[in-house]
């Protein structure tokens, strides 16, 4: 290797060096405004970094949409917000075709206008506010990153996600997503309520008249370089093998698990092994690392594979949950011995 090919590649590890320190940055730009929820805010950017989508679920209140907000001001990326409401149509979400005329030759011309789907991060609120048809209005966005509209196809802007929040599907007014839709989205994260120390913070902070202004960390084409980078993390052999069993034994026909078998009407598909994947490497890349480790699977499992279990009717009524059952499938699946191997 030629001198010259020896200092740029230096040069090129130091810039991405220097854009990993930044990711702590965003993360404390974010604390500027949201009080607590580290975990939450750490489950975000894994998502964000691992190109996928996420959907945040929680209880009105719980600065879900703020919390969005926030991590859009801390990139330089566009940003958009939909509300999503019971009378909202595709074409709101899409766009749709206009009829324009030329003022010079006085001809009439269909011309598509783009609706707010074309950005890098797309806020979803309270998405299932809205019926079904409106909802699957975002699948093929959110899976091949364009939008078909009377035959033509339109890219989307690089990089980009959706930001879903929604209420609790016991709540009044609200449309369960369909599974095919919920697999869509990466992660599945649940949003508790504060600490007692933390919500007299929260009260503290927004009663007053603090006024907090957001630096901006990194633009898209950091993020491009860097979910780039997270596909270069390397996982060994034998953790891809734990993942595709922890996956396999999810599945009620082929899971040796006894939870798994009573109470699990479908387990997750081989796109729940990928998400796993992926955000584990970007887990590790946000704390430094360029391998995936056990814990780092350990620590994204339940984000990535709680909306990807269905359960059954008597889960329901004996308080079974997904997350039990996710509890289950880390103690029946034996881990490998040397995980970076």
């Amino acid at each position: 290797m030629q001198e010259s090919e020896i200092k740029e590649q230096a040069t090129k590890q130091q810039e991405v060096q220097g854009k990993l320190a930044k990711l702590p940055l965003v993360t404390a730009e974010i604390a500027k405004v949201i009080v607590g929820q580290e975990e939450i805010v750490d489950e975000l950017l894994i998502s964000v970094l691992a190109g996928g989508h996420c959907l945040l679920e929680g209880v009105p209140g719980l600065a879900k949409t703020l919390m969005v907000s926030t991590l859009a001001q801390s990139l330089e990326l566009g940003f958009r917000r939909v509300q999503f409401t019971p009378d909202l149509m595709p074409s709101d979400i899409i766009g749709t075709e206009i009829l324009e005329e030329d003022h010079v030759s006085g001809k009439r011309f269909f011309k598509f206008q783009k609706g707010p789907v074309f950005t890098n991060i797309l806020l979803a609120d309270e998405i299932n506010r809205t019926p079904p048809k409106t909802q699957a209005a975002l699948l093929e966005a959110m899976q091949e990153k364009r939008v078909s509209y009377a035959g033509e196809v339109h890219e989307l802007p690089r990089p980009f996600f959706v930001l879903a929040t929604q209420n609790p599907v016991e709540q009044a007014g609200t449309y369960p997503l369909p599974e095919a839709q919920l697999d869509r989205f990466l992660m599945f994260i649940r949003v508790p309520y504060p600490s007692e120390a933390e919500e007299i913070e929260i009260l503290s902070r927004t009663t007053g008249n603090r006024d907090v202004e957001l630096d901006t960390i990194l633009n898209a084409e950091d993020m491009i370089e860097l979910q780039s980078l997270v596909r270069e993390v390397e996982v060994s052999e034998v953790l891809l093998t734990y993942i595709a069993r922890l996956a396999r034994s999810s599945r009620p026909g082929e899971s040796s698990n006894a939870m798994v078998k009573e109470y699990v009407r479908w387990g997750s598909g081989p796109r729940a092994g990928q998400a796993l994947v992926l955000c584990a490497k970007a887990r590790a890349l946000m704390n430094g690392h360029f391998a995936v480790t056990l814990e780092d699977i350990r620590s994204v499992a339940k984000a990535v594979l709680r909306h990807r279990i269905l359960l059954n009717f008597q889960a329901e009524a004996n308080g079974i949950t997904t997350e039990d059952v996710i509890d289950s499938l880390f103690e029946s699946v034996s881990p490998p011995s040397s995980p970076l191997d």
